[in-house]
């Protein structure tokens, strides 16, 4: 064991007694050639002083970077900044609902004749629905028709006697009084004879048929339900961050899970103009055209939306930071960790969209946040790869 004297006063006189030490343990070289115990406890102990001195002077021998004792490198990766051109892709899911659909309803109670479609038929427009028992109303049709026919009679007379200077021009207004009223009553009861026989406003298919022939229904009774298959919409929920960028007539991709993997097309029919203050979503209508062999109201579908293709300024977005006054990002400059204030966009897949606070060019901390603060000394450990870093390749960002 051969000791070399180290620098400082302590050390010196410690390294000069432990050679003393060392000088007398060889000289015991009798029988079993050992150190007495006190000398071996007495090394011990130096080297146990002399152990912090020496790693502290080794520590200093290999520190090159002008860092003072005890200061601690914090290593950060950082992202620069750059606006590309993207455009967003976002996937919603919905329910197929007929445009055209008509819940019929009886406009005069009564018994149920006749109800000759069932669930699923396929019916015109103008056919036969429903008939309800109509021998009441056609009963009081004739009345009335009698009252008219009596009223016209009636008139004709008075009018014949006002030219004779028989009777007055008074008694001649009351008969045509009575004659319009008696027409309006025929009239009325017409209606209400057509009533009895509903008929299908529209093309379409029979979803419901709630009532049966024999049935007494009252006045607005829910009797059968028919749509129109060919006009298959849904409603989805888009980010009122999206919708500025979608229009009416956007190409939208439709899958029904229904249907297997195929895609259909479809077109933004209708944007609503509100926006839902608790989910901060609006609605948009997408139509089917044509509607797919299969497809039916009820059946859950996907509409995949997408936004023209524009030069937007993205980040990580693991480099954005939250706290209670929103959100914020560490920017390197000169060396230091800075806080800066930013407002966020589009969520872009594994990027967000940046609105406000950055410019093209900067660097974004997006790993070694912990212990980072602002004005603290950073090393950037990924600086040779953020400089030879090309922008990336223009892509469709999915959400």
């Amino acid at each position: 064991m051969l000791l070399s004297s180290p620098e400082g006063l302590l050390p010196r006189l410690l390294w000069e007694d432990m050679a003393k030490l060392q000088a007398l343990s060889r000289r015991w070289v009798g029988g079993k050639r050992q150190a007495p115990r006190a000398a071996a406890s007495l090394l011990a102990f130096a080297a146990l002083l002399l152990g912090p001195a020496a790693c502290d002077q080794g520590a200093r021998e290999k520190s090159g970077d002008g860092r003072k004792a005890g200061q601690k490198v914090h290593l950060v990766e950082v992202v620069t900044v750059r606006s590309e051109p993207l455009r967003h892709e976002t996937v919603r899911t919905g329910t197929l609902t007929a445009r055209r659909s008509v819940r019929v309803f009886n406009q005069e109670e009564g018994r149920v004749d006749s109800l000759p479609v069932y669930e699923g038929e396929t019916v015109r427009a103008g056919q036969v629905l429903v008939r309800m028992d109509r021998r009441l109303l056609e009963a009081e049709m004739e009345k009335a028709a009698a009252v008219r026919a009596q009223a016209e009679a009636d008139l004709a007379r008075v009018r014949t006697l006002v030219k004779k200077r028989v009777t007055t021009q008074e008694k001649l207004d009351r008969a045509e009084t009575a004659l319009k009223v008696a027409r309006a009553e025929e009239s009325l009861f017409r209606t209400r004879l057509e009533y009895g026989e509903i008929k299908a406003p529209f093309d379409g298919v029979v979803t419901e048929r709630l009532v049966e022939p024999g049935d007494v229904a009252p006045r607005h009774t829910h009797l059968l339900t028919v749509i129109d298959p060919n006009t298959l919409y849904t409603k989805v929920a888009v980010s009122e961050l999206m919708l500025p960028r979608l229009q009416v007539g956007d190409a939208v991709d439709v899958r029904i899970d229904a249907l297997g993997d195929g895609v259909w097309l479809g077109r933004i029919a209708r944007i609503h103009p509100t926006i839902d203050p608790r989910t901060r979503q609006g609605t948009v209508e997408v139509e089917l055209a044509p509607v797919p062999p299969g497809a039916r109201a009820g059946q859950l579908c996907r509409a995949t939306l997408r936004t023209a293709e524009s030069r937007r300024k993205v980040l990580p977005f693991a480099a954005l930071r939250h706290d209670r006054e929103g959100e914020y990002v560490f920017v390197v400059a000169d060396g230091k960790a800075q806080l800066r204030r930013v407002r966020s966009g589009l969520r872009l897949g594994d990027r967000v969209e940046a609105l406000e606070g950055l410019q093209d060019g900067e660097t974004v901390v997006v790993r070694g946040f912990l212990d980072l603060s602002a004005g603290k000394a950073v090393t950037v450990a990924n600086a040779d790869e953020e400089r030879d870093d090309t922008p990336a390749a223009e892509r469709p960002a999915t959400e």
